[in-house]
């Protein structure tokens, strides 16, 4: 069992940069592949980027590729995502999730812990 929770969201101008943390309780992060996920609004939830287990190997999805980073410390069982540039689209609940898949996995269904999400509003 993995509890995760996030932080680091909330309300920010258009064009900020706020980094959301997500730390595991329980177990260590060290096994699991990471991910961030959003969902906005009446929309389904979509990945954002996903980080391997110790390589540090990385996969974006096209949403926030290019102005967003993940990057996680396994001693701190922590994983981040540094979102830059933000945009009023950008605007949804992001979470973290943690699955035992070593493949980058995209799925959804492949993740097997979440948090409970942080709200982050852009606002023009």
């Amino acid at each position: 069992q993995v509890q995760l929770g996030e932080s680091g969201g909330g309300s920010v101008q258009a064009g900020g940069s706020p980094r959301l943390s997500c730390t595991a309780s329980q177990r260590t992060i060290s096994s699991y592949t990471m991910g961030w996920f959003r969902q906005a609004p009446g929309k389904e939830r979509e990945l954002v980027a996903t980080i391997s287990m110790t390589s540090g190997r990385t996969y974006y999805a096209d949403s926030l590729k290019g102005r967003s980073t993940i990057s996680r410390d396994n001693a701190k069982n922590t994983v981040y995502l540094q979102m830059n540039s933000l945009k009023p689209e950008d605007t949804a609940v992001y979470y973290c999730a943690a699955s035992l898949w070593d493949t980058l996995p995209r799925e959804r269904y492949r993740y097997t812990y979440w948090g409970q999400g942080t709200q982050v509003t852009v606002s023009s």
